[in-house]
Order: C-alpha cells, then sequence, then structure tokens
C-alpha cells in the first residue's frame, strides 16, 4: 500500500518544488513532454481513476506549460461545466503564485465546449453565415419551438400515439449528437418511434429551417456548426492555430461531435493532453461515447502515450478492491489497480432484507447510527439508480425528522417566471425568436396561444412592433397593451444594458400575483437576475451564460435554508459523480434495478450500468453498504393484480466476488415465506375464552 510521496526538496530544483506534493503517477503526467520552450508535447491521454487527484493533475500541467514558457491565450481548457474551468483557473493562478510569486496572466480560453463553441462561432460568424447576432435556445425553449413546428406540420392529432415534443427533441439531439442515422438510432434506443421514422425526419427539417428563419440556434447547434465549421480546411487550420496546446477534461463524457472537433484542432495530436476514466463512461443518455476514450490512443500516428493515475486518495483498500473487482469483469477498458494511500478499512456490506419497506428502514437506523458513532448527516449519502427508488426512504426520514436533500431541484431556468423575464428580453433583441414573442405575448391577460400566434405573423409582415399597436387584441389585454408595444419599441430603437432588463423586470413584477403563485421568492429570483446581469458586457453575453450555465436552483423551489446544520443526501448516481462522502448505502442492488430492466437491450447497455454501479461503489471513502431486498411489491399490474415479486442479487456481483464483502442476513428468519398450509394451527378462540375463565 502506498504512502503519501513527497520529495525531498533537497532533490528537487527549486523552480521544481511545486511539484513536491505530488506523488510520481502524477508528477510523471504533470511534466511529460514539456521540456524548456514548452514546445507542443506529443498526445498524451491520462486515466485517472476514481479518486486519483485528477484535477489537480490537471491543474499541476497546466501551470507547468505556463512555467515553461506557454502563453496562456494559447492554451485551450475545455470541461463540462463553467464551476470546473474556474475551479482550474483559480487552481493553476495559486500554483504559479507559489511557484514563481505571480498568477500571471489568467487562461483566456478555459470553459465549457458549448460554451466555447458559441465564442468560436462570434468570431467566425461570417464564415459560418451567422451575422447580425442569433439567439441561444435552452433545452425547454427548444422543444416549444419543436412543438410550434409540430403543429404546423399537423403532426399533433392525426396519428396515434406520435411522440410528445421532449421525445421528439431528446431523438433529435441524440442523432446530432451521436452522429446516428435516425432509422439505425431509432432502432437502438427508440423503438417504439421507428413508425414514425419519415415523419420525424420531416419535423427535424422542418425545425432547422424555423431555427434559421428565426436567427437561433439550440445547444446541439454550438457544437454541431462548430464541427461544420471545421471541416473546411483553411477554417479547422486557422482556428487550430489560435492554440498550442489543447487539454480535456472528463473526456469519457465526450460525444462523437466533440471528438470530431478536438481532431479537427490537433489532427496530429501535437499539444493535446486528455484526462478521463473509462471505468466511469456512464452518459450514453446524452449522447457520451465510451469509445471516444477507448480509441483515443490510436486517434494519432504514433499513437498517444497513455499513462495511468492509481494512488487513490478517497477509499480504503477494501473499498476499492471490491469496487476493482465489479469492474473487472467488464469485456473491455484500461486495466488498472487503485491502491489506497490511506491505511485501514473494512470490507463493503451486503445486508439482505427482507423488502424495500425494510430497507428503509435499516437504512435509516444505519444512518442514526453511524451519527451517534461521529459521522454527521453530511457526511452520509444514499445513492440509487432512479429517483423513485427512495419512495419508501423519503417517507420514513420525515416520519422520523431526520433533515434531508435530495439532489436535482429545478433549475433557475426552469421556473415559469424566470423563463418569462428572459423571454422578454430574448424578444427585444430578437424579433424573429418566434418562442420568446409568443411567450411574452401570454404574459398579457386576455392572449391565449392562439392570439400571440396571430400576432406573431403580423409583426413578421409589419417588421415593427410599434405597428402592432392598431391590431385589435382581446378586450382583457387592452388596458395593457399601448404600454406594452410601447416598451417593446423602445427596448427595440433603443437597446440599453443593463437597463433594459431592470425596465422588463419592472414591467412583470407587479403582474407576479396573477400569473404565479408565491410572490416574494420570485421577486427575489427577479432581483437575482438584474444583479447577474450587471457582470455581463451586453445583453446577448447574458442570455447565453444563463442558457450555458444558469444557477442551480430558484428561490421559490430550493425551499427554505434547514435549521439542522445536517441534511442527509439523497441522489442518484448519475447526479453524485464526482462527489464522496463517509459512508454510502446503495439502494436496491438486484437486478432489475442494478441493471435497470430498461437498460439492458445490449451488451453496451449492460456494460454502462456495471460502470454506473461501479461509480456508485467508489463514492465512498470508509463505509459502503450494498442493500439487497429480496422481495418488492408491485402494484397496479394489470395482467396479474397488486403481488410481491422476488428478487435477486444484481449480476455485477457473482458469488465468485462475493469474499470481497462482509455478508449481513437482516432477514434470518424465512418461515414467513412458506406456504401458509406448511404451518401449525392455533385455536386463538379457546385460547382466548379460556384467558377470561380462568
Amino acid at each position: 500500500m502506498p504512502a503519501i510521496w513527497k520529495v525531498p526538496a533537497k532533490e528537487m530544483q527549486a523552480s521544481d518544488r511545486y511539484l513536491a506534493d505530488l506523488n510520481p503517477g502524477q508528477r510523471e503526467a504533470v511534466t511529460f513532454g514539456i521540456p524548456a520552450g514548452a514546445a507542443p508535447a506529443p498526445p498524451l491521454l491520462v486515466i485517472a481513476g476514481a479518486g486519483t487527484g485528477k484535477t489537480t493533475t490537471l491543474a499541476h500541467r497546466v501551470a507547468r506549460l505556463v512555467m515553461h514558457g506557454a502563453d496562456p491565450g494559447r492554451i485551450l481548457l475545455l470541461t463540462f461545466s463553467r464551476r470546473a474551468a474556474d475551479e482550474m483557473r483559480r487552481r493553476v493562478a495559486a500554483i504559479l503564485d507559489q511557484a514563481a510569486g505571480d498568477a500571471g496572466r489568467g487562461l483566456e480560453w478555459a470553459g465549457t465546449f458549448h460554451a466555447t463553441g458559441r465564442r468560436v462561432l462570434s468570431i467566425y460568424a461570417a464564415q459560418a453565415g451567422l451575422e447580425g447576432g442569433v439567439s441561444v435556445l435552452d433545452r425547454a425553449d427548444a422543444a416549444d419551438l419543436l412543438d410550434l413546428v409540430r403543429a404546423d406540420l399537423d403532426l399533433v392529432g392525426d396519428m396515434r400515439r406520435f411522440p410528445r415534443k421532449a421525445t421528439c427533441l431528446q431523438i433529435y439531439s441524440a442523432a446530432v449528437n451521436g452522429v446516428l442515422p435516425l432509422a439505425e438510432l431509432l432502432a437502438q434506443r427508440f423503438p417504439w418511434c421507428a413508425e414514425w421514422e419519415a415523419q420525424l425526419k420531416r419535423l427535424f427539417g422542418a425545425y432547422v429551417e424555423a431555427k434559421q428563419h428565426q436567427a437561433a440556434l439550440d445547444l446541439d447547434d454550438l457544437l454541431l456548426w462548430w464541427e461544420r465549421l471545421m471541416q473546411e480546411p483553411a477554417l479547422a487550420a486557422h482556428v487550430g492555430n489560435r492554440f498550442d496546446h489543447v487539454l480535456v477534461d472528463e473526456y469519457q463524457d465526450t460525444n462523437p461531435v466533440q471528438q470530431r472537433i478536438l481532431l479537427a484542432l490537433k489532427p496530429d495530436g501535437a499539444g493535446v493532453t486528455a484526462v478521463g476514466d473509462d471505468a466511469q463512461a456512464i452518459y450514453s443518455f446524452r449522447g457520451a461515447s465510451v469509445r471516444n476514450i477507448l480509441d483515443f490512443p490510436k486517434a494519432f500516428v504514433p499513437p498517444a502515450a497513455i499513462l495511468a493515475l492509481s494512488a487513490n486518495y478517497r477509499s480504503t483498500q477494501p473499498i476499492l478492491d471490491a469496487a476493482g473487482a465489479v469492474i473487472g469483469l467488464r469485456h473491455e477498458g484500461f486495466a488498472k489497480a487503485l491502491e489506497a494511500v490511506r491505511p485501514g478499512g473494512v470490507k463493503p456490506v451486503i445486508a439482505l432484507l427482507r423488502d424495500d419497506i425494510a430497507q428503509a428502514l435499516y437504512v435509516v437506523r444505519r444512518i442514526l447510527e453511524n451519527r451517534e458513532a461521529g459521522t454527521r448527516l453530511n457526511d452520509q449519502a444514499v445513492l440509487f439508480r432512479t429517483g423513485q427508488h427512495s419512495a419508501a426512504l423519503e417517507l420514513e426520514l420525515t416520519r422520523r425528522g431526520i433533515p434531508f436533500v435530495k439532489w436535482g431541484g429545478l433549475r433557475f431556468l426552469d421556473a415559469a417566471h424566470v423563463k418569462d423575464l428572459l423571454a422578454l428580453l430574448r424578444w427585444s433583441r430578437n424579433l424573429k425568436d418566434r418562442v420568446a414573442g409568443m411567450r411574452s405575448l401570454q404574459l398579457l391577460p386576455g392572449i391565449g396561444p392562439g392570439t400571440a400566434k396571430r400576432l406573431m405573423t403580423a409583426l413578421e409582415v409589419k417588421g415593427d412592433p410599434a405597428s402592432l399597436a392598431s391590431i385589435v387584441v382581446p378586450p382583457a389585454a387592452r388596458p395593457h397593451w399601448p404600454g406594452f408595444v410601447g416598451m417593446m419599441a423602445d427596448l427595440v430603437q433603443d437597446p440599453a444594458w443593463p437597463g433594459d432588463l431592470v425596465r422588463l423586470r419592472d414591467f412583470l413584477e407587479p403582474r407576479l400575483p396573477e400569473l404565479y403563485e408565491g410572490g416574494q421568492s420570485r421577486v427575489q429570483d427577479l432581483d437575482q437576475l438584474a444583479a447577474l446581469a450587471e457582470r455581463h458586457a451586453d445583453a446577448e453575453a447574458f442570455l447565453a451564460e444563463m442558457v450555458l450555465d444558469p444557477p442551480e436552483l430558484t428561490g421559490d423551489q430550493a425551499g427554505p435554508p434547514s435549521l439542522d446544520e445536517e441534511q442527509l443526501v439523497l441522489s442518484t448516481i448519475h447526479s453524485a459523480k464526482g462527489q464522496e462522502w463517509r459512508s454510502v448505502f446503495v439502494l436496491n442492488c438486484v437486478d432489475g434495478c442494478i441493471p435497470s430492466d430498461l437498460a439492458v437491450g445490449s451488451a453496451a447497455d449492460i456494460e454502462e450500468e456495471r460502470r454506473l454501479f461501479y461509480v456508485a461503489m467508489t463514492r465512498a471513502k470508509d463505509e459502503l453498504e450494498l442493500l439487497q431486498p429480496e422481495r418488492f411489491f408491485i402494484l397496479q399490474q394489470a395482467a396479474r393484480g397488486d403481488r410481491h415479486v422476488r428478487a435477486i442479487r444484481t449480476r455485477f456481483i457473482p458469488d465468485r466476488l462475493l469474499r470481497f464483502f462482509t455478508r449481513r442476513n437482516e432477514h434470518p428468519w424465512r418461515g414467513a415465506d412458506a406456504p401458509a398450509s406448511a404451518l401449525p394451527r392455533l385455536d386463538v378462540k379457546a385460547d382466548l375464552r379460556r384467558m377470561w375463565a380462568e
């Protein structure tokens, strides 16, 4: 078991002392191919297992590039969240300040793929045919536009069970990001929609035309247009020459379009570093492909070098051994054996329980026992495959008065009042934006979808919002109509930032009580938007930021802060990726739940479910308990009615792996499962009569 490595200061050059806290594997990944002068290094793939210090390693590599002469303005760092990019900037600055006494210039090109795509498209707008600016649609707005197109094509009511707008958008996005023919995609992932292939093709073609007519891009377009730009060799070379070094975090989460962009930026791989873990590739439903990281080395000639980080700073060795045994049964992947830096530890537990109700009671008991032993609630987590798996546990926690938070609250942009204010702003900046315009018009009393559509058509003909003043609107809207039209005309003709948002906020605030419930918290959200607006140079940058990386929760939906400083975390496994807790409980470790019976359609699906289980196991630092209910109570089955169904241990822990676990039988008596006819008969009536006769 390795210790924490430190290189004695006397053995290092003074300029390299910032590497002293790194272990040998991290240090090799940081220094690989970076000589004096920082010429672009050969392509490198760093396989960073769970808890091995991936972010630390990547930040030190970026800092080393800068310390060896790289221009920070010519380093492109691609991440999957703005938060990760901001954290990387902060760490790089801290390392440079420690090593050289000067944080130097900040990273100018650190951000998500989507945000970087928007920035590239703004620079090359003329080459892409995007002059004049565009609106960026979030997922909900894109679904609304797709729904409008679907209605225009009369694909709503003339066919049995035609897919809803959310499903249509999911299919469209999967086809675009996965670079898959529609027929193949439908057969693989949406077989119930295969009969509408021709209609879906027609719908998606019309959707693309609608976006172009309205000068709008959805989130998928930010990647797709960037990728199409890179298909022109001269443009690809021009964009690629902006950067000497390209580093990609969480490479296992990239989709085929993102991979094409990277390969077009640096066809020979010079200066490219990809960091990730194929064992944690769990986002195929978002279009990510595990093949990207598995095939990365051979994407270049000569192939990329591969370095693996194996020292784990999170979990104890027994947990790592069990998780390693589970993932070791996969069919393909980079070999690695994680070694715990921290000594000691106990084997993970497989707890056998009677049913899902007993499971909830057991988890509550163990959580309270842990708390009495010194493990706070917020150092414990309960993970599950899908949200409904925690229903019984939530009821029991509520009954006991145990505070908890379930990750996955309403995103800020999903709240109606926030979307309405942003729609008003978007429409004032792009009158062609039909979704924003129709949403804005329906804020006035008496105006519904039909009237809004008629008004938008009139605006397309007249081209000036002021001309709408003469159009007759429903009686309820008439008192508000002149002021609304005048306000929009002023905003279009004489835009001012951020004053326009303040004016729109003042228009919306008096209408909050009639439009929504819970007025005060919604006012706070509007104030938060106004405060956020002041941090951006213009409306376009602000609107794009709200789509690409919005605040997490709305004031009215997040709920009041708990009076108890501790909260137990309940989370889906997907939402728990990247997190860690001292004690972790994983619910329903049985076939049908893990793996989900909805995700076993192919060998690739099962392999991703195995990786998902591995991610759940590696969130635990000290204690891991896998819960195995023996049966579930199934409600409202049309064919067989309410009934108990048997469950078997997840296939990802076959008998030969049980040596890595401690088995705890919380259901030792099985008599209740025997046929009632085999049980003894009692004369309870006579017994009760005797009790009172004596």
